[in-house]
């Protein structure tokens, strides 16, 4: 008797580890759809550079399993704000001045509603063209996008949304590295100031920076009071303006500060300079600057 109960027991474990096995072969083997992204929060980064010109940017997806699909795998795509809103929340929660923003909608087109990933391949993509100048450098912005099954698709349940992360620079600045210039030069005729200067990027050939040597805040108040454009022409000439609210006036008539950009290399080393001369109001104060502003590049 006790025989029969052990051999009973034998082909009970048999037959479950059978049937574990064959689970877990099945988990091997099935073709689940991912979107691709970052684990945090799905953030797919696409750094853009600005062109004046409408560029390409691309929405992907990867297939797992221990083979590749036997059949094209059709995955349909939709543009959802949900992600976005779960995001804000949990970075930022209710402090909604600090919230990440969609890209409005006449700034992107995505080309097609479906990622087609085909038999025997691991990844598919779509096009997304984007045009990002005129967006502020001051603020993040995301496309919420999410995986639906339109052909019978197993989609992995953590990875089915996106946010897809327009971010963007120029030969001057980025808007996601810190474009730290250093600045040193001459105020109302003889007084020196040196300071540290970020710049950001507006357009192709455009940045923003802080007008001579004015506290920087990163209230929209603040930027708006104390900005000024720097825009570089196609002979490194450099026009002047204001951002918002201050008012500027370019001087062109000293050689050493002619209002030109220039790239520096020595030593293998490349340094962007911007020679500058102008005068700029704010709250009733007017100052007369001419300025060096440089930073160094790779």
């Amino acid at each position: 008797m006790k025989r029969k109960y052990i051999a009973f027991l034998a082909c009970t474990v048999v037959f479950a580890s059978c049937k574990d096995n064959e689970v877990f072969e099945k988990e091997m083997y099935k073709n689940e759809v991912s979107l691709i992204s970052s684990d945090d929060h799905n953030v797919f980064l696409e750094l853009v550079q600005l062109t004046g010109e409408e560029i390409t940017g691309y929405v992907a997806a990867s297939v797992g399993g221990t083979h590749a699909p036997e059949r094209d795998l059709v995955i349909g795509l939709e543009e959802d704000p949900e992600p976005l809103e779960e995001y804000n929340w949990s970075n930022f929660d209710a402090a909604e001045d600090l919230y990440a923003k969609l890209v409005p909608e006449d700034k992107y087109e995505l080309l097609d509603d479906k990622i087609v990933i085909k038999a025997g391949e691991r990844t598919g993509r779509t096009m997304i063209k984007l045009r990002p100048e005129g967006l502020s450098p001051d603020s993040t912005y995301f496309i919420g996008l999410k995986a639906t099954d339109v052909a019978d698709v197993e989609l992995n349940p953590n990875k089915s949304t996106v946010l897809y992360q327009v971010s963007f620079e120029n030969e001057y600045a980025s808007q996601i590295a810190n474009s730290m210039y250093t600045m040193t030069g001459i105020k109302d005729g003889d007084v020196p100031v040196a300071a540290n200067k970020e710049l950001f990027p507006l357009t192709h050939n455009s940045v923003r920076m802080i007008a001579g040597n004015e506290l920087y805040e990163s209230k929209v108040s603040e930027i708006e009071k104390k900005s000024i454009i720097l825009e570089v022409d196609e002979l490194n000439k450099v026009m002047i303006k204001p951002y918002k609210d201050i008012e500027v006036v370019q001087l062109d008539n000293d050689p050493k500060y002619p209002n030109t950009f220039t790239v520096e290399e020595t030593f293998g080393r490349k340094t962007n300079i911007f020679l500058l001369s102008y005068e700029y109001t704010v709250d009733g104060v007017t100052s007369v600057v001419k300025e060096r502003v440089e930073m160094q590049v790779k």
